[in-house]
């Protein structure tokens, strides 16, 4: 196996990294996040609102836009 690794690296070098580079990706997926936040302090991004907020006051019904 190390020896075909090895010619297929030396005769089709694009390839051969391209699917290492391509393999490391779905690794990344499950190391980066949990490294970012263990040990360079990242917190995330504040959560959207999912309502939009009422004042604190009596509404008023529009008038006037009767047919």
């Amino acid at each position: 196996m190390a020896g075909f690794l090895r010619k297929f690296a030396l005769e089709r070098p694009v390839i051969f990294w391209s699917c290492v580079i391509g393999s490391i990706g779905p690794v990344m997926v499950w190391t980066v996040p949990s490294i970012r936040r263990n040990y360079f302090g990242y917190k995330g991004i504040e959560q959207l609102p999912m309502t939009y907020p009422l004042p604190n006051r009596a509404r008023n019904p529009p008038s006037g836009y009767e047919d």
